[in-house]
């Protein structure tokens, strides 16, 4: 009986053992799968360190999950929640043990990072704050919506990427810097090369020497270009907008006619218009010449006449000379000359012009006498003298030749040294009246000739005292190296002119010249002039001009002047020495860019202009203007 009633407890307990099996698989069931489904729908991630399980769930885990997780670690063994965690350590590339791994693609791998993950489980990522560290990947906002907040992985790779930028943006602005500076170097090693005189000079007999090479324009322009980009990049960084902008313009302008020229001849033809642009008097001026002229017909003949006439005459006096047909530009030379004066009642002023501008001119100069200096205005038709029976030049300016060669449209012409010797100032006795001096002024010892073109900075009375050792021409040299010698002037391929002059003798300037009266007369400078004018009538010696002459008539016979006397070039050359131009008694505006026209040099004009009222009355309503 004892024994039955044992075997059937035994049997009693395996029957009840099969109850019992089901309902603990029910409970590991939900004590384990369930808190695993959750974990994996919030994508919660756990440590297998202690440590960092715990900070981690302190900072990131709701209060649900917080008392989720002391459930499961109440029911479950440190073992059983490794297991866990490996099992959901490959559910992406951002979990934590993604880290541990090293499984970073190579473009997010940084130095130091797996060693990081070494030596210390709570540290993650270099250079990462611990508030991204600890933040969840999502947040909930204000009205519900999840909001994405960056993760370590993604702020780690923005930096390198920002840190890649800001590289490479530096190498650009480096590499910016260098190319600006290695073209400034390049162009300025460049202009070096380019002689400046080439610009002023205009031989047109020995053509192959005056041009060596077939482009030689279209390198210069191409120089030039290059220095417009140099200064260009200069202006942008200094936020000098409109000079960016003027030069950018100028920039499209030269490579439009430069376009994809190779040699000078495919050039676009413009001499003439440049030249008439250079070469005619602007409508404000002619304005002024108008209005003057009306007004000082309409004085009466006694209100016509300057003051202090008995100097006129006096050879103990300082006299100019002055020959002009531009009313503003014979004011700039009287004005500049009075203002540097150290006592200007002893300078005395002899003008003479045309009919044309005649009345203008002496009511220019009635409205504003030159202070106590004395002026005299003449009228070159007047002097009856002057004829083509006495004076070689103006019976040839009379010839059929001359006048077809000048006024005949479809004469041929070859480049634009032909076109700057048809200029029509060469038909003006104004230009040639230099040569007569001595009839002009028959009472006279010495006089200092200036062109309307100049202006002067200091007083020029210490002229008067230069010896000019028996000479008859003081004048400023101009020659340097091969430039403005004699063989840029005269065709020595002509017998009368190789015979009787050396090619390589140095030329001169006129614009500011001192003339001694006595000894022209002695030498008959005038004669001489005479029988070479004769002798080109054919324009077989030298082309139209004023200056070929001269060198023959005062060869042998002219006096070096000190270079500080007479600065030359404002009108042409763009690279002259501003202490130069500062230290000189006489700058003139030489060349086709006189001060007066649009064409001039900016940076030159305002010498020009300071000695110009521009709020006199005849210049405001005439629109003249700095």
């Amino acid at each position: 009986m004892a024994l039955k009633r044992g075997l059937s407890g035994v049997h009693r307990i395996k029957g009840g053992g099969g109850g019992s099996r089901s309902v603990l698989v029910l409970i590991v069931f939900f004590c384990v799968f369930a808190p695993l489904v959750f974990f994996v729908g919030r994508g919660v991630y756990i440590d297998s360190s202690n440590d960092y399980s715990n900070a981690s769930v302190k900072q990131n885990l709701d209060w649900r999950e917080r008392l989720a997780m002391q459930s499961v670690r109440s029911l479950f063994s440190k073992e059983v929640l490794d297991v866990i965690t490996t099992s959901t350590a490959d559910l992406g590339p951002f979990s934590l043990d993604s880290f541990k791994k090293n499984n970073l693609s190579a473009s997010w791998r940084g130095t130091g990072v797996d060693a990081s993950f070494r030596n210390s489980e709570n540290q993650t990522t270099l250079d990462v704050k611990p508030s991204i560290m600890n933040a969840k990947r999502d947040s909930t906002s204000k009205d519900g919506s999840h909001q994405k907040v960056e993760t370590p992985a993604k702020f780690y790779r923005r930096q390198l990427r920002e840190k890649r930028r800001e590289m490479r943006a530096n190498e650009l602005v480096q590499h910016n810097d260098d190319t600006i500076l290695k073209l400034e170097n390049a162009a300025i090693e460049r202009s070096k090369s380019v002689d400046s005189a080439v610009l002023g000079k205009y031989s047109i007999w020995r053509r192959e020497n005056e041009n060596d090479n077939s482009d030689s324009n279209i390198r210069l322009m191409r120089d030039q270009v290059i220095m417009a980009r140099v200064y260009s990049g200069i202006a942008k960084l200094k936020n000098k907008n409109d000079l960016l902008q003027e030069l950018q313009a100028r920039l499209k302008d030269s490579q439009r006619v430069l376009g994809e020229s190779t040699s000078d001849a495919d050039l676009p033809r413009r001499d003439a218009f440049y030249y008439l642009a250079a070469k005619t008097i602007p409508n404000p001026i002619h304005c002024l010449s108008m209005r003057l002229t009306i007004d000082y017909y309409l004085l009466s003949p006694e209100k016509r006449k300057f003051p202090r006439s008995e100097n006129l005459e006096n050879p103990n006096l300082y006299h100019y000379a002055l020959f002009s047909d531009n009313v503003l530009a014979a004011s700039v030379v009287v004005n500049s000359t009075i203002m540097n004066a150290k006592d200007p009642s002893k300078h005395v002023f002899h003008l003479v012009t045309d009919k044309l501008n005649f009345g203008a001119m002496n009511m220019w100069f009635l409205l504003n006498p030159p202070g106590k200096a004395t002026i005299h205005v003449e009228n070159v038709d007047e002097f009856k003298w002057l004829n083509s029976s006495y004076c070689p030049v103006l019976r040839q300016l009379e010839s059929a030749a001359m006048r077809e060669y000048y006024f005949k449209a479809d004469h041929p012409t070859s480049g634009s040294s032909n076109l700057k010797y048809r200029n029509p100032k060469y038909l003006s006795m104004l230009n040639h009246l230099r040569f007569y001096l001595p009839e002009v002024y028959p009472k006279l010892n010495k006089i200092l000739f200036l062109d309307d073109d100049i202006i002067v900075q200091k007083d020029l009375t210490p002229l008067w005292e230069v010896n000019l050792n028996g000479k008859v021409n003081g004048a400023v040299e101009t020659c340097g190296e091969s430039f403005h010698r004699f063989d840029k002037y005269l065709n020595f391929s002509n017998p009368h002119i190789a015979r009787n002059f050396n090619p390589n003798a140095c030329g001169w300037a006129y614009g500011m010249n001192m003339f001694d009266l006595k000894e022209w007369k002695k030498r008959d400078i005038t004669g001489i002039y005479h029988k070479w004018q004769n002798m080109n009538e054919n324009r077989t010696l030298w082309k139209l001009g004023t200056l070929p002459p001269g060198l023959i008539t005062f060869y042998g016979l002219t006096h070096p002047l000190n270079k500080a006397w007479h600065v030359l070039g404002l009108g042409y050359n763009p690279s002259i020495d501003k202490k130069d131009i500062e230290n000189a008694a006489v700058v003139h505006y030489n060349g086709n860019m006189k001060p007066w026209l649009e064409l001039a040099m900016s940076k030159y004009r305002p010498y020009w202009t300071k000695y110009i009222k521009f709020d006199h009355p005849y210049l405001r309503r005439c629109n003249l203007h700095e």
